[in-house]
């Protein structure tokens, strides 16, 4: 039996982030995934596919709409549908391919196969590679799968999941999205760009409720704008295959009945940790009551040589947060002392405009009792975005009224998920509105927006409002 220094079942960003830690610490590691590919969901079924299409369909929808203002003009516009759907195909091979050279650079031994736990140090491999492995230390990284309701049957031909709807061999007429988080508003707009009329069911009063509700209803009136229909406070009660369409029943918050018919419906109600046929209970390895494994401080189980990561343990599901992880274990193994703040893990949502945010919400400032005062932005108002005909949204500065520290940073709007990263940096170093005021941003950029919120937030300071 070959033996290790660690082990981690799944390759996901969680996953194969950790391998190439532990293999640069020095460790024999080997890297357990049940499927032919690596990168798991995020990057085979995922982040990087629906970021593919996404971009495709933007760039339809601009050279639809918006080319014409800009002097630029098209005949016969039209959408290959096959090739957006190719493309996207590519460019996750081109990804995944990537991970595989990362594998052999590392030395780190990739197996094929489902692994399961025969004890806290013995792992069973079943599937291309069969074998069993020793390992010293192993690392859970098995990530999550689609979640639905308990009444809905999830055929994969009319009612689908965000796998299903990454592959559809034709561009619907009508889709119903069951659920207005993240991934159902993501996979949303790329249709509803691409001429789909998408309507949206979700049972809370507002969509991306975790996040703060400004950016929730300005998000809500930029897709409105590209024909999408919102449910709020609607209760699913049924959803039915009807052979070339499906039919989805809904109460409404006054107890009346809304039916709703489509070509396909996605359901996007969120994830559920993968841990079936693991093994788990064979080393003693516990679960909460959501199912997933509890872990200390340290994510580290109640095993003292077993860990887990990702979406598989408690936390946003998010794949910058499982490479955190990853790093984070890998290091602690090795006696070090890392550090992870999970308040300063940025959430983003990839439609367009784009949403992205970090730190507290308003809301649950306001839950706390924080004294906290507000700077805010809007994007009309920038020069680079009227250039460029982004003006939809805004930047929004939380900052404590007494000490002016920076608690959250919300925005929607261009590029909003690359700007994010500025404000995560600044609240690291604890920064004030004040400081981000006083740095010079390039003119005319779109970051511009976060220095004008933050000298909003800074005694009403901003400039050009």
């Amino acid at each position: 039996m070959e033996k290790y220094d660690v082990a981690i079942i799944g390759s996901g960003p969680g996953g194969y982030v950790c391998a190439i830690r532990c293999a640069q610490l020095g460790m024999k590691t080997a890297l357990i995934e049940k499927y032919d590919s690596l990168g798991g969901t995020c990057l085979n079924v995922g982040c990087i596919p629906s970021k593919a299409l996404l971009d495709s369909s933007e760039h339809y929808h601009q050279a639809k709409h918006q080319f014409p203002e800009h002097g630029i003009n098209l005949k016969d516009l039209k959408v290959d549908f096959k090739q957006m759907v190719a493309r996207k195909r590519s460019v996750v091979e081109q990804t995944v391919g990537g991970i595989d050279f990362l594998m052999k650079k590392n030395k780190i031994d990739v197996l094929h196969g489902t692994g399961s736990l025969e004890s806290n140090t013995v792992i069973n491999i079943e599937g291309k590679d069969i074998k069993k492995i020793e390992a010293k230390k192993i690392v859970i990284a098995t990530g999550s799968k689609p979640g639905s309701l308990p009444f809905i049957e999830l055929d994969k031909e009319r009612v689908i999941t965000s796998t299903e709807a990454l592959e559809l061999k034709e561009i619907p007429k009508k889709m119903i999205v069951i659920g207005g988080g993240v991934i159902g508003l993501e996979l949303g707009s790329v249709y509803a760009r691409l001429g789909t009329e998408v309507s949206v069911i979700e049972y809370m009063d507002g969509i991306i409720p975790t996040m703060d509700k400004t950016m929730g209803k300005e998000l809500q009136k930029s897709m409105k704008k590209i024909g999408v229909e919102f449910y709020l406070s609607h209760k699913v009660k049924s959803v039915k295959n009807e052979g070339k369409s499906v039919t989805v029943k809904a109460d409404n918050k006054k107890g009346e009945e809304v039916t709703l018919d489509a070509d396909y419906c996605l359901v996007s109600v969120g994830r559920i940790p993968y841990t079936k046929g693991l093994g788990l209970e064979k080393a003693g390895v516990k679960l909460d009551d959501r199912g997933r494994v509890e872990v200390d401080g340290h994510l580290k189980t109640n095993v003292d040589n077993i860990y887990a990561i990702g979406d598989v343990v408690k936390g946003a599901m998010l794949a910058h947060k499982a490479e955190e992880e990853g790093m984070f274990v890998a290091e602690h193994m090795n006696g070090e002392h890392p550090h992870i703040d999970y308040n300063l893990i940025p959430g983003v949502v990839y439609t367009w405009p784009e949403v992205a945010s970090v730190g507290q919400t308003e809301e649950q400032l306001k839950e706390k009792k924080v004294d906290y005062k507000v700077g805010s932005f809007p994007f009309k108002a920038s020069g680079r975005a009227r250039a460029s005909m982004d003006i939809d949204g805004l930047v929004k500065v939380l900052a404590d009224k007494t000490t002016d520290e920076i608690l959250g940073v919300h925005m929607i709007g261009p590029r909003a998920a690359d700007m994010i990263a500025e404000a995560v940096v600044a609240m690291e170093y604890r920064a004030t509105a004040e400081d981000i005021s006083r740095m010079s941003h390039a003119h005319p950029t779109f970051t511009e927006a976060l220095k004008e919120a933050a000298l909003a937030a800074t005694d009403n300071r901003a400039i050009h409002i």
